[in-house]
């Protein structure tokens, strides 16, 4: 029988590699791991990746295992999913894989200046009503300068036609530099080991025949980054009757 969520976060509380500290307490409670997540965590000097929205940490525990060079932290607010990977990792011993449960809206409150090399985002919900709320938003990217690298690597895969086209608007409008993207992952040639982790939500959009889509771009932390001032066609099957077209609201 299946672990219910209390069981699950009770189990949680007790895992080593896993940081819970949501909204509501970290007014309470401060996060002395800032800034030292190399030395009193992972005890290397190897590049930092976040997963962000890791659901159940498919990817985290996945890339854990291709990269053993690399240390892996996979951060969602849904502790009774990411249970699973982090059981997982447990189980298997791994030293470069952890959790963090949080809210991604504060993540800069995580982490120091230059100690994030690369982020991943992994069928982040598109967010169609307003784009501050998109995890590829200047909104966002504002705040991922404050700890990723100069030029840091940002991954963006979707199923999400919104999502990606949004998000290639964005990357244009701000000049970012754009290391592949295509509408087709999985015809592309580039579908590696890395890109064919699958999670469990690409697998519903791949049996529902969906393309999966791929964004490798990097992040320099000089410029001022601006919302691309276009409309949108909303996800058919994600938009639930409303308008098919959405303007993009300005970030403040």
């Amino acid at each position: 029988m299946s672990k219910g969520k209390l069981a699950k976060f009770a189990d949680m509380a007790t895992y080593p590699h896993v940081f819970e500290y949501p909204f509501s307490v970290m007014e309470e409670i401060p996060f002395e791991m800032k800034g030292h997540w190399h030395k009193d965590f992972f005890h290397n000097d190897n590049p930092i990746v976040l997963e962000l929205g890791c659901g159940r940490g498919e990817y985290t525990v996945g890339l854990g295992r291709l990269f053993p060079d690399k240390n892996f932290i996979g951060v969602d607010i849904k502790g009774a999913r990411m249970w699973s990977g982090a059981t997982e990792s447990l189980n298997e011993g791994m030293k470069n894989v952890a959790f963090l449960r949080t809210n991604i809206e504060i993540i800069d409150r995580f982490f120091a200046p230059g100690e994030v090399s690369e982020i991943w985002l992994t069928f982040s919900d598109p967010q169609m009503k307003k784009a501050t709320k998109r995890l590829t938003s200047t909104y966002f990217m504002n705040r991922y300068r404050r700890f990723l690298i100069d030029n840091g690597l940002i991954h963006l895969k979707t199923d999400s036609n919104f999502m990606f086209t949004y998000t290639k608007y964005m990357v244009e409008h701000n000049r970012l530099p754009v290391e592949f993207i295509t509408d087709d992952l999985y015809h592309s040639g580039l579908a590696d080991d890395i890109l064919s982790i699958r999670t469990y939500y690409e697998q519903q959009w791949l049996d529902r025949g969906l393309n999966i889509k791929y964004l490798k771009f990097r992040l320099p932390q000089e410029g001022v980054l601006e919302e691309p001032d276009i409309e949108i066609e909303l996800d058919d099957y994600r938009s639930y009757n409303r308008s098919k077209r959405s303007g993009l609201e300005k970030s403040k």
